[in-house]
């Protein structure tokens, strides 16, 4: 049957760092209920070391300044094996074979969340420290003494209880350990400063280094400082710069020539002194001889720096310190040791052997200690991608990941922290490069678009009206006066004109590129923003004719099966779709394929034949366009979503910008296209707005979002300022707010 101790050793709390009885009584022999003092002097390094010695300050600040550099992050778990590993990883020296199989687990194994109440805690740990100070003073007590406390301050009642509204570091120096006896070797802190002040244990989260030393009292619950191994290094790189300052301080004659004879009286001395310096020192006597009558010695006194070796002792015990410290001894002006490639992987060093391993011990403990009170699926982690000097390995990441076929372009994106995207399900899908063959040498099916009877003269036209850059003359190619690199962006004002009319428009405007006036199409650069959003919906004549000769044809070959019937628009938005794909990983497109327009009808191909046959040839694709009916769909049979519940003051917007448009006419008010005309009437109107027009709603509003405000040149006649009035149009900051905000929720729900 149990003991009592053992039962109420249960109710001990984790947190409160309470160890099992049966190991209580085997490690201590001597422990009763009294103050667990600590065998070394902490004090003694603070004094001796961070405010005497000048090394150990540098060392300090180095370690401290690059850790505050390092952003930490929350996420939320998605699967504790994952993680697991991802700890392991991040443990140990993060190089890029590191980063890059790190970055894949914690891309399964957590999810960033903002904004929590721990976000809150930790960006203002008190009323009188930022982050960065709280985590500099956490680091340094814990590099000079081996300790680190922080005292976690929070109510005692109501919806917040358990959890910390201020943290604190306390003074590592002054802080003693109080035992209750052997059930409860920690029982409290103390804090020895200005008077007595006790904390219960479960307030304190003790980071201590490890100490290996046992004696039975419980002096080994204090961490062992990093000094304490380098001390005697300490003690000699102190006496050196003292013993230097005192060589110079107290230097007095070299030492003393006296007459052999004994026959020299003090004025015959101080004579011949005299008539020495006259006639023997400086520049122009060096290198002379002394002649002198008499026979005298000479009797030296004390050392120079270079007999005692001053500097040498001094340099050793530098890197004796740095050692300690695992910081390189080229961060501290070395010029001995100090070229440019060493100094680059002195600070790459820096951060690999003592910033993340010294970051890495503190996530792990306020994992354990402080999220949990927040939330038990909740994580704290340190960006290290953010580390400039890693960036070099971060470089070798991203080639790693362009060499790695076996992971879809969606998974990249996530290793690189920049969100899946869900627009285009081709990034979903596999990419497999056209030279490897299987070892078995069988035949492995190749996911070629299916063969499709295709009207050549009119994929020919297709892809003339796709350079758009190029003007086809019955004789002559004619290359348009387009700046290199930039798209709609001319060095002709005429060429700018003639771009507006194709987009539905007319107008100019200019810019300033490399020191030149360059032009771009329409009155205001908010006017061609919204006819780029139309334009990629708009279809053009010969493409349309292309695709409906490709419904007709493939609908007239399935006959009446709702099941494998398509339509133009279908058609259309895969093409749309297979243009995106292309323009966003083009490094993952076969060599063949010779532009976007190429890849996009293959991919139309490609859906065609797999609503034809019920499956796909090779990655599946654009399944949400499949007929509900067909075995590959994952389009769900409810009907499409339209939304209403806009704010009114989105529907005001649009209203005072066709009011002015009423009032002044489009002579006076020129802004908005046909589109942003139609928009406004239909926020005016309060009509339902369909998912895609939202969509298209959010992209050009954010987009445009810089002409939210008034310019202040027309804060008289506002109804002159085009880009505040086409932004308007589509409702503006309101909308902007309204689109953001359902369409986040839509995603969560998803």
């Amino acid at each position: 049957m149990a003991s009592l101790l053992e039962r109420l050793s249960k109710f001990i709390t984790k947190n409160a760092q309470q160890t099992a009885a049966e190991y209580n009584r085997a490690i201590y022999q001597y422990l009763g209920e009294s103050i667990l003092w600590n065998p070394e002097n902490d004090r003694s390094y603070i004094d001796e070391g961070y405010r005497k010695n000048a090394t150990v300050y540098s060392l300090i600040n180095i370690i401290t300044k690059a850790a505050t550099t390092i952003p930490f992050q929350v996420y939320e778990k998605q699967s504790e094996n994952d993680l697991k590993r991802y700890k392991a990883l991040t443990s140990g020296v993060m190089d890029s074979s590191t980063m890059y199989r790190a970055k894949m687990l914690q891309k399964d194994a957590l999810v960033e969340v903002q904004d929590t109440p721990l976000h809150q805690l930790l960006d203002r740990p008190n009323a009188a420290q930022s982050y960065n100070s709280w985590l500099t003073e956490l680091i340094a007590f814990g590099k000079l003494t081996g300790n680190r406390y922080i005292y976690g301050i929070g109510p005692d009642s109501g919806p917040n209880e358990g959890k910390y509204s201020e943290l604190y570091v306390l003074p590592s120096q002054v802080v003693e350990i109080v035992s209750n006896g052997i059930m409860q070797p920690v029982k409290e802190y103390r804090i020895e400063y200005n008077g007595t002040y006790s904390m219960p244990a479960d307030c304190i989260l003790h980071i201590k280094d490890f100490n290996p030393y046992y004696d039975g009292t419980g002096t080994h619950l204090y961490g062992q400082s990093p000094l304490r191994a380098g001390l005697r290094s300490l003690t000699t790189n102190n006496e050196a710069v003292t013993t230097g300052v005192k060589y110079l301080q107290n230097q007095t004659a070299r030492g003393v020539l006296m007459s052999e004879e004994g026959d020299l009286n003090e004025v015959q001395a101080q004579q011949l002194k005299d008539k020495f310096r006259q006639q023997y020192q400086g520049a122009n006597n060096g290198g002379d001889v002394i002649i002198t009558p008499k026979k005298l010695s000479w009797v030296n006194f004390g050392l120079n720096a270079a007999d005692v070796s001053l500097i040498e002792q001094y340099n050793a015990s530098i890197k004796d310190i740095c050692n300690i410290f695992n910081v390189p001894v080229q961060l501290l002006n070395n010029t001995d040791a100090s070229t440019y490639n060493n100094m680059k992987e002195a600070k790459k060093a820096l951060y690999q052997n003592a910033v993340i391993p010294e970051l890495v011990k503190l996530r792990d403990e306020l994992n354990r200690w402080l999220v949990p009170k927040y939330g038990d699926n909740l994580y704290l982690d340190f960006d290290f991608t953010a580390i400039p000097e890693l960036q070099e390995e971060n470089d070798k990441v991203v080639q790693q990941l362009s060499a790695a076929w076996w992971i879809t372009p969606n998974e990249k994106r996530a290793v690189m922290n920049y969100g899946k995207d869900e627009d285009t399900p081709a990034m979903d899908d596999y990419y497999i490069p056209s030279n490897l063959l299987p070892v078995s040498n069988q035949d492995i099916e190749i996911p070629e678009p299916a063969p499709m009877a295709v009207d050549i003269e009119a994929e020919k036209q297709l892809i003339k009206e796709a350079l758009k850059d190029i003007v086809v003359n019955a004789e002559t190619v004619e290359v348009k006066a387009k700046v290199p690199g930039m798209s709609d962006v001319y060095t002709t004002e005429e060429e700018a004109e003639a771009r507006a009319e194709e987009l539905g428009g007319s107008g100019t405007h200019q810019h300033t590129f490399d020191g030149e006036e360059v032009y771009m199409p329409f009155n205001t650069h908010a006017e061609y923003e919204e006819a780029i959003a139309e334009s990629k919906d708009e279809i053009s004549d010969k493409l349309k004719a292309a695709l409906q000769k490709k419904t007709n044809d493939h609908n007239e070959e399935v006959g009446n099966d709702d099941s494998k019937r398509t339509t133009l628009s279908t058609l259309f938005e895969v093409y749309k779709r297979g243009v995106g794909a292309y323009r966003t990983n083009p490094e993952s497109v076969r060599p063949t394929v010779q532009g976007p327009e190429q890849w996009a009808m293959a991919r139309v191909n490609s859906y065609l034949y797999a609503l034809k046959n019920g499956k796909f040839r090779g990655g599946k694709h654009d399944t949400d366009l499949l007929p509900a009916e067909h075995p590959e769909s994952s389009k769900e049979t409810s009907k499409a979503e339209s939304y209403d519940d806009y704010p009114q003051a989105a529907s005001n917007n649009a209203k005072r910008m066709l009011g002015w448009i009423e009032k002044y006419g489009r002579d006076v008010v020129t802004a908005g296209t046909n589109v942003g005309l139609a928009r406004a009437q239909q926020l005016s109107s309060r009509e339902p707005i369909s998912l895609d027009v939202l969509k298209r709603t959010r992209s050009y509003l954010e987009r445009a979002k810089m002409y939210s405000t008034i310019d202040p040149k027309y804060k008289d006649e506002p109804w002159l300022d085009n880009g505040y009035v086409a932004y308007n149009l589509w409702g503006g900051e309101a909308m902007r707010g309204y689109a953001n905000k359902k369409l986040a929720e839509l995603e969560d729900n998803a």
